[in-house]
């Protein structure tokens, strides 16, 4: 009778041992990594050196590229010019970028531009430091599957031109492929304006846009000419394909500099 007893506490104890370790086990488990599909998010903002309310935005944006790493996330952080004439000369700064913005208000139907404004996929807009909007923006995005694809190649690079291939099967007539030229990081000592005496750090600036209509030409090549500090390192396209009536962009990609620069011909 005592060995039965006996066998039936050992038993017992085993059996809660494997129960511990099993619970042990599970909570070591990590989580599944849930994957987006064929989503994306191109995140525009609109800032400027001049402007005392950029720099948060500026910083949200780099804060949210290493919170991306890998995924399909592309920033474009354009400074406009309007600024300039109020005590500082941003030098990224293009009035080119200016009417992109001012041509995203028409299309969306806003009343007017300001800084920062952050713009995803071409249809959503709200302040570009609005840490929450901007994340659930991006993830939303990445859940949602384009019928739209892209690729693009860095065929050669000279010191002052870069020959791409693209091809964009799937974009409607009424669309252009833009290629945006962009320096992946830098800082500037800030002078004078609103934000005298500080050093701001900017991400993914564009240097230059490209548009080119897709009509009957969905495939080609097309040439990008780089500024005089472009390092292969440095520097990077990123492509995307929008409506020209909507701003509704339904693709992206980026494309890498070969790490040679040839010499010019």
């Amino acid at each position: 009778m005592k060995d039965i007893k006996a066998y039936a506490v050992i038993l017992c104890l085993a059996i809660m041992a494997l129960v511990s370790a099993a619970f042990i086990n599970k909570s070591r488990v990590k989580p599944a990594i849930v994957t987006s599909g064929q989503g994306f998010a191109v995140v525009e903002l609109f800032t400027s050196e001049g402007c005392s309310s950029c720099p948060p935005a500026d910083e949200l944006l780099a804060r949210v590229q290493k919170e991306n790493i890998g995924k399909p996330v592309y920033i474009l952080a354009y400074h406009v010019d309007y600024w300039n004439r109020l005590g500082w000369k941003d030098i990224f700064s293009s009035a080119d970028f200016s009417k992109r913005q001012s041509t995203y208000a028409k299309w969306l139907k806003l009343g007017g531009v300001y800084t920062p404004q952050a713009i995803v996929n071409g249809q959503t807009e709200f302040v570009g430091s609005a840490q929450g909007t901007l994340r659930n923006a991006i993830r939303t995005n990445l859940t949602k599957a384009s019928k739209t694809q892209i690729s693009l190649t860095v065929l050669t690079a000279t010191k002052d031109k870069a020959t791409l291939k693209y091809n964009t099967d799937g974009a409607a007539d009424n669309t252009v492929l833009v290629l945006a030229l962009v320096q992946k990081n830098t800082t500037s000592v800030i002078k004078s304006g609103e934000n005298s005496g500080r050093t701001l750090s900017h991400i993914q600036i564009v240097n230059k846009l490209q548009n080119i209509p897709l009509g009957n030409n969905k495939t080609g090549e097309a040439s990008i000419a780089l500024p005089h500090n472009f390092s292969a390192q440095g520097w990077e396209v990123i492509g995307f394909v929008q409506n020209t009536q909507t701003g509704d962009i339904s693709a992206a990609t980026r494309a890498a500099f070969p790490q040679t620069v040839t010499a010019n011909n």
